[in-house]
């Protein structure tokens, strides 16, 4: 099992003010040499990427962690999104429509063939005659079998790697399992279940259990679906998808623009974020890259991953402070089971009569923020400017390297775990939490105050049930606002030798 750590505070390490390290496992995810680095559009989806395919982004935030002589497991949280999983339904009719799309391109330039305007040979073989993989489906959005394994797989490695956590017999209360309400999350919590409690049941020849997966209402579930219960968020998210859309609108002209002149196909603005769509959707699930793929530069795949970056970062992500605060409930749940966790190793309770594990199994929508409280894929000094409530610079645009990447911030399968320790041969303190102070472990106080202590100033209740932040200044905005002007020249064409944001 390859275990990797990602970095909360990046930039000049050593010469920050506040160089906390929070490590957090993202399992099995293998980083390419870049001597090697073929490129594979497989990794360049945002948050449709495989578990198993990650993506070579930021390689220097992650460091192996090792446990000092002495110091054991004695708890662990982890938040994880459901594994791939297949189209939603109104995804699917999408790519049934465009069926009709493709015959009326194709049909239109033969007609254009025959006046001698083009030529057909321009056109790729696949697109005369394809028919959407989904045809037909009249649902969608499940877990796939390539996300079950997903899941299942994240759990072995979680068991072989902390044996002294689940060597125990199992029981509800000691291996805590949450899931939302939405069936591929919970599937996820299944396959994740199966994994962990394999050979320790008398069910049918692989020794399965039975173990109880626990979900609140969507209505009044602030752990795992917060976004869903923040009255706010859904106000700022629903005021800002048009200037996202309109931020997307200069990439995609300029790429149908290309696609037109190379293939002699009418294709318009709507057509290419379709066949973008239909590229990631192929890609993943299918491991199909000559097809939709294949009509897109690698440079215009780099763009078109890059906009879907920026709308997870402004609608999910570090764009507006409520995106991330609203998961204050879940951060609060975390730390207050390792304070349970704590007491019970003072207290000598006997094992079996506590909690061991607390697993949650969610959305992108509930992993993304959860990553912003903890201060995750930033860049350079920008977790002080959080602290400071300053808003932040955008992602840069290819081929500048950023941090924020969807392939590597909310995966398939993507997660966070939190490994609480006791280390009673340190003389200063006795519970770690896995990384902080630049050092492999923190001490769980200074976890608290470098991590969570900052964010608990504010209310989960206050800043949802309240009005779109009119008392704070709209940063987002304004920086769409400087980046579309930044994207357009005086001649319409995306700049790409300018000084990137």
């Amino acid at each position: 099992m390859t275990t990797f750590s990602v970095l909360v505070f990046q930039g000049e390490r050593s010469r920050m003010a506040m160089a906390t390290l929070l490590q957090v496992f993202l399992l099995a995810l293998l980083l390419p040499s870049k001597a090697d680095e073929i490129f594979d559009v497989r990794k360049h989806v945002s948050t449709v990427t495989r578990y198993d395919i990650g993506k070579d982004a930021a390689a220097d935030n992650y460091v192996a962690s090792t446990i000092p002589d002495g110091c054991t497991a004695i708890h662990l949280n982890l938040v994880a999104r459901h594994g791939t999983r297949s189209p939603t339904k109104k995804r699917i009719r999408e790519l049934d429509n465009l069926t009709s799309r493709l015959e009326v391109l194709l049909r239109d330039a033969k007609v254009e063939a025959q006046k001698g305007n083009i030529s057909l040979q321009k056109i790729p073989s696949w697109l005369w005659g394809w028919q959407s993989p989904w045809k037909g489906r009249q649902r969608g959005g499940e877990l796939t079998r390539i996300g079950e394994n997903e899941l299942y797989n994240l759990a072995v490695r979680v068991r072989e790697r902390f044996p002294d956590l689940f060597d125990e017999e199992y029981h509800p209360d000691t291996f805590v399992i949450k899931a939302t309400q939405v069936a591929r999350a919970s599937a996820s919590a299944v396959a994740f279940g199966i994994g962990l409690f394999n050979g320790k049941g008398s069910l049918g020849t692989g020794k399965h259990r039975a173990f109880a997966v626990i979900s609140e209402s969507r209505a009044s579930d602030i752990l795992l679906r917060f976004h869903d219960c923040c009255e706010s968020y859904k106000a700022y998210r629903k005021s800002q998808e048009p200037a996202v859309d309109k931020l997307k609108e200069p990439i995609l002209d300029e790429i149908t623009s290309a696609l037109v002149s190379r293939y002699q196909l009418n294709f318009t603005r709507q057509d290419t974020a379709l066949l973008w769509f239909l590229c990631k959707q192929e890609a993943s699930l299918l491991d199909i890259t000559d097809q939709a793929c294949s009509l897109f530069s690698p440079f215009e795949i780099s763009l078109l991953e890059w906009t879907d970056d920026l709308e997870l970062f402004i609608l999910k992500g570090y764009g507006k402070a409520i995106n991330y605060r609203m998961g204050l409930p879940l951060l609060q749940d975390v730390v207050q089971s390792m304070e349970q966790a704590i007491k019970s190793k003072e207290e000598n309770l006997i094992t079996g009569t506590y909690e061991k594990a607390r697993l949650r199994f969610a959305h992108a929508e509930t992993v993304v923020p959860f990553s912003c409280l903890l201060g995750l894929f930033l860049e350079g000094s920008e977790f002080e400017q959080i602290l400071r409530e300053q808003p932040l610079e955008l992602p840069p645009k290819p081929p500048q390297r950023r941090n924020w990447k969807g392939s590597i911030v909310a995966p398939f399968a993507g997660n966070n775990m939190l490994v609480l320790h006791s280390c009673p041969n340190d003389n200063s303190r006795k519970y770690f939490v896995q990384g902080c102070d630049n050092k492999d472990f923190c001490p769980f106080d200074v976890f608290k105050e470098r991590i969570v202590n900052p964010h608990l100033k504010h209310d989960y209740d206050s800043l949802c049930s309240s009005k779109l932040e009119a008392q704070e200044p709209k940063p987002v905005t304004s920086k769409l606002t400087q980046l579309y002007r930044w994207l357009l020249g005086q001649d319409g064409k995306i700049q790409k030798d300018k000084v990137e944001l």
